[in-house]
């Protein structure tokens, strides 16, 4: 079989859009064109009235906690299969995370826990998307809506994916994605928040820009006067902010990829696919369930090994026969966050240790988490060329052959 490279990423307008921001006269968002033109098409790609661009998928999540309001000592609870950065956006705001456990067929949120977990401090959900896939929305809006809890959707690993026909990302009150270089869209660093309410996002624009007062919902540039703005008794700033803004040349990558969003992300759900058909043939790779009327943007194909079981392989010795058979790495789940050395050692206390003083967290809070995470793989799915995962797919399967043939 020949070899087959995966072509570069930024195949588009990457290039030419860098050359104009480096040829134009402002390289800042504060007073360039080309973030405010990146937040406008992605508000209007998911069909929300407004976007705004974060240096990162995390400072979206802090940004977007502290405009709806959490207060230290307030409650956010998040699932408890995620990366750690729904937990630290949390603590960036002096709140206490609580996690809610997870289905273990679609290690998505899982809404019982959350009613279960919701207490009169609970002052935000942050549902999340695993590897592309939207939790159960449905009963977890009925939730919030209850309990007056805003819905803050983290996308970071969702683009173009659909619960039950609805575009996630317009179903919560706010909605968080990641331009970080893994990602569906990436320009090396990023992040975007969409949302319909003007109150937030003008909101989470102040937040992210330093609390200058002249920022609005739909406008991230701030000189725009300049005989206002350079004028000694000037005051600039309102409100407490963080400089989480997204350069120029950022913004312009991210576009780019942008314009290529629908192609970029059906190349993810056919290497996925690659690998489920191929899994058909074992017992021991159990792909994430795709529930009727869900659609998957595969930043990843997670899937459970139960080999140990069932071919008394363990995890570690079936990535390693894939690897020495020509197969990319395979990676693992991310540790429940509240078993990090960080949260689990307290490390986190030191920040405000009169808001955490009787704050700890044991194993044992989310069962079916704890118990699926170390089971989890994690498949590649970022290839730009089909056939280089059907290649991938195929040593996969001469992987599964071998095993069964033992």
């Amino acid at each position: 079989m020949s070899e087959i490279k995966n072509p570069n990423k930024y195949l588009g307008n990457e290039l030419n859009y860098i050359t104009k921001v480096l040829e134009g006269e402002s390289w800042s968002a504060t007073g360039g064109s080309w973030t405010n033109s990146l937040e406008r098409a992605f508000a209007k790609k998911f069909g929300a009235k407004y976007g705004v661009a974060f240096n990162s998928g995390t400072s979206t999540l802090h940004a977007a906690l502290e405009a709806v309001g959490v207060q230290p000592g307030d409650e956010v609870l998040s699932p408890a299969i995620t990366v750690i950065m729904d937990t630290t956006a949390t603590f960036h705001a002096n709140a206490v995370p609580v996690y809610a456990d997870v289905d273990p067929k679609t290690f998505t949120m899982d809404p019982a826990d959350v009613a279960r977990k919701i207490t009169p401090k609970t002052k935000a959900i942050i549902t999340v998307a695993i590897y592309g896939l939207s939790p159960d929305m449905d009963p977890i809006m009925d939730l919030a809506r209850k309990h007056n809890i805003p819905v803050i959707e983290d996308n970071a690993q969702a683009v173009l994916s659909y619960y039950k026909e609805r575009l996630l990302g317009t179903i919560g009150n706010m909605a968080s994605f990641s331009f970080e270089n893994t990602k569906h869209i990436s320009c090396g660093e990023g992040g975007m928040i969409i949302t319909d309410n003007e109150k937030y996002a003008e909101s989470v624009r102040k937040i992210g820009g330093h609390g200058f007062k002249n920022l609005r919902a739909e406008e991230g540039r701030i000189r725009l006067n300049q005989d206002v703005f350079q004028n000694p008794h000037y005051k600039r700033h309102d409100v407490l902010g963080w400089n989480y803004r997204l350069s120029e040349f950022n913004s312009a990558i991210a576009l780019a990829q942008l314009e290529r969003a629908d192609e970029l992300v059906e190349l993810r759900k056919r290497s996925a696919q690659n690998f489920i058909d191929v899994m058909k043939t074992c017992d021991y790779l159990v792909p994430q369930h795709l529930p009727s009327g869900y659609v998957n943007s595969y930043y990843t194909l997670g899937v459970v090994y139960e080999g140990r079981k069932s071919i008394g392989v363990s995890w570690e010795d079936f990535r390693k026969a894939y690897i020495d058979a020509g197969g990319d790495g395979i990676y693992g789940a991310w540790s429940v966050p509240y078993l990090e050395p960080m949260v689990a050692e307290r490390q986190f206390a030191r920040r405000c240790p009169w808001v955490y003083d009787r704050v700890s967290y044991a194993p044992g809070l989310c069962p079916v988490a704890e118990t699926i995470q170390p089971k989890i793989m994690q498949f590649k799915t970022n290839y730009r060329d089909v056939a280089l995962a059907e290649k991938k797919a195929a040593i996969l399967g001469q992987v599964i052959k071998k095993f069964r043939q033992r």
